[in-house]
């Protein structure tokens, strides 16, 4: 097999429009959220959300691309853009018949499906369609814009499960250079369902937080009083190399993708498993892949929802795995700060836990007020405020309705 790592890296989130100022955020223990600004929510059981903020589409694409483009597939354009001139990737030092694209969402163009099918509805009757409604709305379309601006004629595609999209994409991609199939890989996720039928649709499923008095503290893993996650948009996009690859052009390591690992709780649509057993075998899964001893992890970036019965499985399955280590590590979740986003959660997350192992840091997980005693106190749940740590080898989590579970391990580059 061979060895891949991260080259570069492009982020929109609810935290800054790009990774410096992610960054930033992630430090500062800074929430995203705030009152909607996409739609008038007033109606609605929940009215605030984390936006990405200051982005205006025309400042990166033509007029006439935007007005062609659902926002999830501007967003996945915008932080391609980012990676890409991080990287340093070009046609002059890779072949781009060997070069791919692999960037998923879990819901698409929504906003775009809910425009036509309400201008439809609210019409005379007469089937007047936006001739784009379908070529916006579709999930793989960020994948195929992406690849066509670069010119990558290798493997491209969409992954769809839900809020494990975009773990899934960068395990797809991992695979595919690591058997040789590919040089280099665009792989992340995005997503843009801050939408009337978005909001709505979860808030109708009981799954958001209706904190509307203080939507800044709303998300707050593993707090006894959390009611729910707040929902998030953006894209995260990484580079994926393989290694020699890589050092052949002089490119900029960030980290190496070390292994991954993907299961399914076979339980129930929306809830987990209540002894978290399909996070337990994902854990597992991706640590065997990685060939690493439990030691060797320092940090779990979790998925970390702020749901009632989330967050309790996923701790079950971290105790389960690590066993007296788990008081060793550190745990977050960085959607205190963004919100949940979806399918993009996985890369922006991801992201993160590059930018940990880079920076020797935890990002908190803040909003933090209450104990709930059914998770144990002895764990560094690294609450409010970012912690300096030694971190060279980090688990992000995602999990994703239908029992979707996927983790990747990120360790530090040493050369």
């Amino acid at each position: 097999m061979r060895r891949v790592v991260v080259t570069g890296m492009g982020a929109l989130t609810p935290l800054g429009n790009d990774i410096n100022a992610y960054l930033e955020g992630l430090q500062n223990g800074v929430s995203g959220a705030d009152m909607i600004t996409r739609f008038d929510a007033t109606n609605f059981k929940t009215k605030f959300a984390c936006e990405v903020k200051g982005f205006n589409p025309e400042d990166f694409m033509h007029r006439r691309e935007v007005r062609r483009s659902d926002l999830y597939s501007i967003f996945a354009q915008v932080a391609a853009d980012q990676a890409v001139a991080d990287s340093g990737l070009s046609a002059e030092n890779a072949n781009l018949d060997r070069v791919g694209v692999i960037v998923g969402s879990g819901i698409g163009g929504l906003a775009t499906l809910e425009k036509d099918v309400m201008d439809y509805a609210l019409g005379d009757g007469t089937p007047r369609f936006n001739p784009f409604m379908i070529p916006k709305m579709i999930s793989d379309i960020a994948a195929g814009m992406i690849s066509m601006k670069y010119g990558y004629r290798g493997v491209n595609y969409a992954t769809v499960s839900a809020c494990a999209t975009s773990t899934h994409a960068i395990m797809a991609a991992f695979d595919n250079i690591r058997i040789g199939r590919s040089d280099a890989i665009v792989t992340g996720g995005s997503e843009a369902t801050i939408t009337a039928t978005g909001i709505g649709g979860f808030n109708a499923m009981k799954a958001l937080s209706t904190r509307n008095d203080d939507p800044k503290t709303a998300s707050r893993p593993f707090d006894l009083e959390r009611d729910g996650f707040v929902q998030g948009e953006g894209a995260g996009i990484m580079i994926l190399e393989e290694l020699d690859h890589a050092l052949k052009r002089g490119a900029k390591i960030y980290a190496e993708v070390a292994g991954c690992g993907a299961t399914a709780d076979a339980h129930h649509i929306t809830a987990p498993h209540p002894d978290g057993l399909g996070a337990k075998n994902v854990l597992l899964e991706a640590i065997k892949d990685a060939k690493m001893n439990l030691e060797e992890i320092d940090y779990v970036n979790v998925h970390g929802t702020s749901t009632p019965l989330g967050d309790i499985a996923e701790i079950k399955a971290i105790q389960q795995v690590f066993g007296d280590h788990a008081y060793q590590l550190n745990i977050s979740s960085t959607k205190s700060m963004t919100g949940h986003l979806l399918g993009a959660a996985g890369a922006v997350e991801a992201i993160a836990s590059v930018l940990a192992l880079n920076h020797n840091f935890i990002p908190p997980t803040i909003n933090h007020f209450t104990d709930d005693p059914a998770i144990d106190s002895k764990l560094n749940l690294t609450f409010n405020e970012a912690q300096e740590r030694e971190v060279n080898a980090v688990v992000s989590n995602t999990f994703g309705f239908g029992g979707h579970n996927s983790s990747v391990i990120l360790k530090k580059w040493k050369g």
